[in-house]
């Protein structure tokens, strides 16, 4: 059991990262696979949860916390960040902003077997936009966090988290 363990993403693990990273706000879509992340981060008196309605809705939120000198994190799955191509471009690419993204991999499993097709167009969406992005599956990928935050301050562009398995264990 303790090696199972050792091989998910632990949704404590993910808040560390965030409050090492002076994130003050995480903008999401509350839904059943982050619900334990979710009960999480409500309990943190540092971080402020702002839910909305659509993930495009995220970078115009996360823009105007931006502007406002916090810290935002968007927190949505791959298929609402394609649906917010527009957002994305128009408002985290077009402002030029340090935004990360922490984005569920819906379909994706490392063992090549793709039966959601979100899965196949996520990396080519991120390829298409200019996103760079880092692959997170478990506790020993968390440093990867960091660096992703540390590239959106250097290059003021977005930069994506892809959560393999989506936020498995997440929701316990």
């Amino acid at each position: 059991m303790a090696e199972q363990q050792a091989l998910i993403l632990q949704p404590a693990t993910m808040i560390e990262e965030f409050k090492k990273n002076g994130v003050t706000h995480i903008i999401t879509i509350p839904d059943s696979e982050t619900n334990y992340l979710y009960e999480l981060m409500l309990q943190e008196s540092w971080l402020d949860v702002v839910p909305v309605s659509r993930e495009g809705e995220t970078m115009g939120v996360a823009l105007g916390l931006n502007v406002a000198g916090k810290v935002p994190v968007c927190l949505i799955q791959n298929t609402g960040m394609m649906e917010s191509g527009d957002s994305i471009r128009g408002m985290a690419l077009g402002a030029g902003f340090p935004l990360v993204m922490v984005v569920g991999y819906r379909g994706w499993t490392r063992r090549g077997i793709t039966p959601d097709t979100a899965a196949t167009y996520t990396e080519p969406f991120l390829h298409a936009f200019g996103l760079n992005y880092y692959l997170v599956e478990h506790d020993e990928d968390a440093p990867r966090i960091s660096t992703a935050f540390e590239e959106a301050k250097a290059t003021n562009k977005p930069v994506v988290i892809l959560i393999g398995d989506e936020y498995h264990g997440f929701n316990r």
